[in-house]
């Protein structure tokens, strides 16, 4: 795909959703990032219940720190693998108060080394929290990178390089949220819904659908 395809598909997707953002619920940096943290796996919707309960009650690292790993699991046991994000989120909120005083560190490193924190973690609270141009790559936007061919890559990895490389700068900090939604609203895995697509024009996928 050239690079005028590229510029003319975010222009789209920025002039049809402005001012995107995660549909992830939170009112700080650390509900997002715990947010994130119970993601993983699980669809926004599932957190954003479990979280909505949970917030009002504890949405410091004290205060979760203070549940204590079951604790925490009666709030968060509708999510998958709950027992181990209990696990993490409890062993995070230690190292954020020992460490860091209760703040969310803004650089990957520190990110990465709390507990349960891996890279896309770690992207989505950079791009998200800090606004820095960082993508984390899901399974929608590894999907709608390789089909439109804005970024093809073998791995989530490659194609994460590729998105930092060949997005125009002027779009990179909002880039993963219009992927990420055009994944999960339009570029279903099952059967793309390229007939409402507002890029099929510029998407070279082969095998496209009239839905």
């Amino acid at each position: 795909m050239n690079k005028e395809k590229r510029q003319e598909i975010f222009e789209r997707l920025r002039a049809h959703n402005p001012n995107p953002t995660t549909e992830l619920e939170y009112n700080s940096t650390f509900e997002l990032l715990i947010a994130v943290i119970l993601s993983a796996q699980a669809t926004d919707v599932g957190v954003n219940k479990a979280t909505r309960k949970l917030y009002p009650v504890a949405n410091t690292p004290e205060a979760i720190y203070a549940l204590g790993e079951d604790g925490l699991k009666e709030y968060i046991k509708t999510i998958g693998l709950f027992n181990s994000k209990a696990k993490n989120v409890i062993s995070c909120c230690k190292d954020l108060i020992e460490k860091h005083n209760s703040v969310i560190p803004d650089n990957r490193k520190d990110l990465e080394a709390l507990a349960g924190v891996g890279r896309k973690t770690a992207n989505v609270v950079l791009n998200t929290a800090f606004r820095q141009p960082a993508m984390a790559v899901d399974t929608h936007i590894f999907r709608v990178s390789n089909r439109t061919k804005i970024a093809p890559g073998k791995n989530v990895r490659q194609v994460e390089e590729k998105l930092l490389k060949f997005v125009p700068k002027e779009f990179l900090l909002d880039a993963h949220h219009w992927l990420i939604l055009h994944g999960r609203y339009t570029c279903l895995a099952r059967k793309p819904r390229c007939g409402s697509c507002i890029i099929e024009d510029l998407c070279e996928f082969k095998d496209k659908t009239s839905d």
